[in-house]
């Protein structure tokens, strides 16, 4: 039987006892009231299943979090009472309005905690309990710090458009400070960079599809961008999405989860061996005379023997091998029908 069922078998079972309870109760006080016992505990039964219907998308953590918010809002009012509002002018001569005034200071401020615990972040907590926050059900529902090199690398917002990426975005106000300060640098160099970053996340902002938002908090005490980035991660048991190899290894040296977009690149990388056939477009000429270069689609450049008289065609050529150099991965490749 699968939940669905299993929740409606449970429903019909609740709304059969509370009928047979109001039949018991209306028989106790005389044979001919049968009828409307049956009604009222039916009526009662279908009351609670309708309840239960609205609230069929709240699950035990909303209502944990919005009783939460309940207690908070209570004890507000609690503390506002106790200054004593309700015993001076027409509260002192009407006790019906003090007793009114009361109520509905406790029903009001117990409504705002309720909403404000439930339109907040799990993390937003460990504001309100210092040093305690909630610990988030997997890995990838950990909200993701962005660092100011990766908004200003410019590529975030495509790679978060394909879908990848998912969860809540956390921008810090000293990384928007610093791109900021970027931006209205007097060097050319540097405010195009800055600006690069406060476009891309405005780009990230008009998504619909994102959840972004900043986050106001710092720690005086570290006087880095990467210090206060791997202090914020672990605060709120969050990832930091970079492309600054240093910055990540100081937070691994930290147990903080780092998502590195250059990592990424280099894992989706098409892995290309000895003997592999390839179309390839020869754009250029090589550093030997007889050489032809052509591209990946990720930028690595195939080197051809003997096709400098073929740049501008498209060729299919045989992986003969590749080296590692410091700007990255040189394959070597051969004519498919030179040896033939």
């Amino acid at each position: 039987m699968n939940s669905t069922a299993s929740l409606n078998v449970a429903r019909a079972a609740f709304v059969m006892v509370c009928t047979l309870l109001g039949i018991s109760i209306a028989l106790g006080q005389g044979p001919d009231q049968g009828w409307i016992g049956a009604l009222s505990g039916l009526g009662f039964g279908l009351l609670v299943l309708g309840l239960d219907l609205c609230l069929r998308n709240f699950t035990i953590r909303g209502f944990s979090t919005g009783t939460f918010g309940l207690l908070i809002g209570l004890l507000c009012a609690w503390l506002v009472s106790l200054i004593g509002v309700f015993e001076f002018g027409v509260f002192q001569q009407n006790v019906l309005a003090s007793e009114i005034a009361r109520l509905c200071l406790f029903l009001g401020f117990g409504f705002v905690g309720l909403m404000l615990a439930l339109r907040s972040k799990r993390e937003e907590f460990s504001l309100v309990i210092p040093y305690v926050r909630f610990r988030q059900d997997s890995v990838q529902e950990a909200p993701l710090l962005i660092d100011s090199n990766i908004l200003i690398d410019g590529r975030l917002p495509q790679i978060c458009a394909t879908g990848f990426l998912g969860g809540s975005f956390v921008v810090p106000r000293f990384v928007l400070d610093e791109l900021q300060m970027l931006a209205d640098n007097r060097d050319e160099a540097r405010s195009l960079r800055g600006k690069r970053g406060l476009e891309c996340l405005e780009q990230m902002k008009k998504n619909p599809q994102l959840d972004v938002e900043i986050f106001e908090q710092d720690f005086p005490d570290e006087e880095t961008v990467d210090g206060k980035l791997t202090a914020l991660g672990k605060t709120l048991g969050a990832r930091i999405l970079t492309n600054d190899a240093n910055l990540g290894k100081v937070a691994k040296l930290q147990s903080v989860t780092i998502l590195n977009v250059n990592e990424l690149n280099k894992a989706l990388r098409p892995v290309v061996a000895p003997g592999d056939e390839l179309d390839l477009e020869l754009v250029k000429e090589g550093k030997d005379d007889h050489q032809a270069v052509g591209y990946l689609s990720d930028g690595t450049m195939i080197v051809v023997n003997q096709a400098e008289s073929l740049i501008g065609t498209s060729q299919a050529v045989v992986v003969a091998g590749a080296v590692q150099t410091s700007a990255g991965r040189l394959i070597f490749a051969e004519l498919k029908g030179k040896n033939e």
